[in-house]
């Protein structure tokens, strides 16, 4: 296998100082009863910090709005009592050395009429369909839109407050801002709607607010996808100049660094380039990006539940992972049930134990289907 030593290069954006280049990608876990995060939450995020992840991205945590959560086991990052348990985190991760942002998250229209932890409150969404021809509620009000870009801000403002590292917006996988995204969930004909373009300006205007809230030099990651929840195949740009017109309105609303949700890390995305979806952000932006989808593994997430299995990835696509870094198409990479399994696999990358996480990985998933 090549040299993973591109991996483990330092990497910095604005405030944000990593020690390499390995990301613990967000995996909602519904570990924290009433929604707040405790000691195990504290201690999870912490063995990942000691084990050489430069940056953690937390479990989607959602914002201070009625209809954010759809379980009330997903940690809320509002409320003294959650807070308190966030700063808990931020404490014991920074203690070995780490670095580590929350990803803010309103789960829109995926949430189901009734769900906990707040069944009195209906779902929202921009135009009130969960996907193509299906409407379950009224589209979402200005008052609606507006009171979901303060709590963002309010989260993002809390975020800087508690001493996380930068904050993650949550703006992929088919919920509320991927809905404002999407044409299949987005149907409005007012500011919020219409062309891609004008599809961007509801996450754009969540970014204008938290950077208003945290300052300039705070950095403000954006999540976002090609993919839905609702439809697996769905596809916000179908050429680069398409891509262009989703990405520039965010860049200029003050994105700093993007994080590409491929379900494989190595497909490319458009016809006649090998550069996956991360490489074509930072071409066409020019900002940082973060790449993820089945590292660490051959098979994306989706079809290892479906089919109850999943095997760790060849050395070829570490090969082609470390040919991204290496060649500036993308800086960082995600990491997402590899590190569920096993904390140490950073640590076992680095130090070239490939055959010792291989074998680690390979039980852990036999155990996990």
């Amino acid at each position: 296998m090549t040299s993973t030593a591109p991996l483990f290069t330092p990497f910095a954006c604005k405030s944000l100082k990593l020690k390499n280049r390995i990301v613990m990608a967000p995996m909602t876990r519904s570990f924290s009863p009433g929604g707040v995060p405790g000691p195990d939450v504290a201690a999870y995020y912490k063995r990942r910090a000691e084990n050489d992840v430069g940056l953690i991205i937390t479990e989607g945590t959602v914002v201070a709005h009625p209809a954010s959560s759809s379980d009330p086991k997903v940690p809320r990052f509002h409320g003294e009592d959650a807070l308190a348990g966030w700063k808990r985190v931020v404490d014991e991760v920074h203690s070995v050395g780490g670095k580590i942002m929350p990803q803010l998250w309103h789960v829109g229209i995926t949430r189901r009429i009734g769900s906990e932890p707040s069944p009195e409150v209906p779902p929202v969404a921009p135009s009130g369909v969960s996907r193509p021809g299906k409407k379950v509620v009224e589209p979402m009000t200005e008052t609606d839109i507006a009171d979901v870009i303060g709590a963002f801000a309010k989260g993002a403002a809390d975020a800087k407050r508690l001493g996380f590292d930068g904050i993650e917006i949550h703006g992929a996988h088919g919920y509320l801002i991927d809905q404002f995204f999407w044409d299949g969930t987005n149907q409005r004909t007012d500011r919020w709607g219409g062309d891609l373009v004008k599809r961007t300006t509801f996450a754009a205007e969540i970014v204008k607010a938290c950077r208003a809230a945290v300052g300039a030099d705070f950095p403000i990651v954006l999540r976002y996808s090609q993919w839905k929840q609702q439809d697996y195949a769905a596809r916000l740009a179908q050429t680069p100049g398409e891509l262009e017109q989703l990405l520039k309105p965010l860049a200029d609303a003050g994105v700093d660094i993007f994080h590409a949700s491929n379900r494989r890390f190595w497909t490319p995305e458009f016809d006649g380039s090998n550069l996956n979806l991360a490489g074509w952000t930072k071409k066409i932006t020019g900002k940082p990006v973060i790449t993820v989808g089945s590292v660490g593994l051959d098979t994306d997430f989706i079809s290892a539940f479906v089919s109850k299995g999943a095997e760790q990835t060849g050395e070829q696509h570490f090969d082609r992972l470390i040919e991204m870094i290496s060649q500036n198409e993308i800086d960082l990479v995600a990491v997402g049930r590899a590190l569920l399994i096993d904390p140490a696999w950073a640590l076992k990358l680095r130090d070239g134990r490939f055959s010792e996480f291989q074998a680690y990985t390979a039980k852990a998933l036999g155990e996990l289907v």
